[in-house]
C-alpha cells in the first residue's frame, strides 16, 4: 500500500487533497480518481467541470497519471 493524492487543477485554481488514500496498485488509484471525479460531477454545483484535471500522485509528489474531467463528461448536447 502506498499513500496517493488526488489534487485538482484548472485554469484558475487548485484543489490540493491534504488526505490521500491508501491505495495497493495502478488499476486501484485509476479506480479511485474516477469515483472522486463523478462524485464531484454529481454534487450539486455551478461549476463548469470540463477544463479541469485531477492529478495523481504518490507520497513524494511524483506524478502517476492525469485525468480530464472532461473525459468522464460524455460530448456537450
Amino acid at each position: 500500500m502506498t499513500q496517493v493524492y488526488f489534487h485538482c487543477t484548472n485554469t484558475e485554481g487548485v484543489w490540493i487533497d491534504r488526505r490521500g488514500a491508501a491505495i495497493g496498485n495502478l488499476a486501484e488509484a485509476r479506480d479511485h480518481a474516477a469515483l472522486v471525479v463523478r462524485s464531484l460531477l454529481m454534487a450539486p454545483s455551478a461549476e463548469d467541470w470540463r477544463d479541469w484535471v485531477l492529478h495523481v500522485s504518490d507520497d513524494i509528489g511524483e506524478e502517476i497519471f492525469c485525468l480530464p474531467f472532461a473525459s468522464l463528461l460524455g460530448k456537450p448536447h
